[in-house]
């Protein structure tokens, strides 16, 4: 199997998925010169990508057909299976040599099942999951973590480096998806101990612009007080991260550690509450709608602060 190194005029690029972040990514993309084929489940969401010269195809099979490199980056397990394995699918269209590239935060296992399908057609796959949300992925300032065949990354390392800032080869198939779990399981306790701070602040009756000012320039300094917690004082809780999505990751992690034998109280409970704001019906606000929840169990509610 031969792989050519991506590059804009001679590489055609596919694109499945269009959300909170795969819209911003695959503009980033366009705006290098590269073709793009997409397919999303809404083409009203694909428009405005469409409207930048993006070509609209039907189906995963008709994008595969039309792409050298393609890249998914949809929802939930059961999404890249259908992506990927359907028989309108990703893995039925793609010509030999193709790499394909699941950006989709799932599985291990169904990563490692991705790549030895697709090393059985003559194709490459790489799993290649990130962090950075929405600010992240309009920045292209993403933290990209590839697992899987070296030179397939090597391949679409020009494309990663539209997206991101920080790219780590973490190894075989599935170990990105695994990085990109320990990532998640940080985010859980970074996440809590931030909503819980600002809880206590508003108890204690600071001023928690202050407060915030201050534990930022110390320890405590972190993505999530500089860029959540501010949106949190506005009562903003739209998306940059779906919180039913973190609940998918958070799970998946769960699942894994619990295959391997380890406990992990804080990702239990952390989790335990996040299903808790999906009960209140904030399943597709951002993480940060943790706050909620907490708010909820102590019979408080902070008002906009900014």
């Amino acid at each position: 199997m031969t792989v050519h190194v991506a590059m804009p005029g001679a590489t055609r690029v596919g694109w499945i998925g269009t959300g909170v972040m795969g819209s911003s990514m695959c503009r980033h993309v366009l705006a290098a010169g590269y073709r793009v084929t997409l397919h999303s489940r809404t083409k009203g969401k694909a428009q405005p990508l469409l409207d930048l010269g993006a070509m609209w195809a039907e189906t995963p099979h008709a994008v595969a057909a039309e792409s050298d490199i393609l890249f998914t980056m949809v929802g939930f397990p059961q999404d890249v299976r259908t992506v990927y394995f359907g028989q309108t699918g990703v893995l039925a269209g793609a010509q030999p040599d193709t790499v394909l590239v699941d950006m989709t935060t799932t599985d291990p296992a169904l990563s490692r099942e991705v790549a030895e399908r697709g090393t059985a057609r003559g194709l490459f796959a790489i799993d290649a999951p990130v962090s950075g949300g929405d600010i992240g992925a309009r920045n292209a300032a993403l933290s990209i973590m590839v697992g899987g065949d070296g030179v397939a990354m090597q391949a679409a390392m020009p494309l990663f480096e539209l997206l991101g800032k920080k790219i780590v080869h973490q190894g075989g198939p599935g170990t990105g998806q695994q990085a990109k779990l320990c990532n998640q399981i940080v985010i859980a306790g970074t996440m809590i101990g931030v909503c819980e701070s600002l809880l206590y602040g508003y108890k204690a009756g600071l001023d928690l612009n202050r407060m915030l000012d201050s534990i930022r320039g110390g320890a405590a300094a972190c993505w999530t007080l500089d860029n959540l917690a501010p949106r949190i004082l506005q009562r903003n809780f739209e998306p940059g991260f779906f919180v039913e999505h973190f609940v998918k990751d958070m799970g998946l992690a769960l699942e894994e550690s619990k295959r391997m034998g380890l406990v992990l109280p804080g990702l239990t409970l952390v989790h335990q509450l996040y299903r808790r704001v999906m009960d209140l019906g904030h399943g597709r606000s951002g993480t940060n709608a943790l706050m909620l929840a907490l708010e909820d169990l102590s019979r408080i509610h902070m008002s906009a602060l900014m």
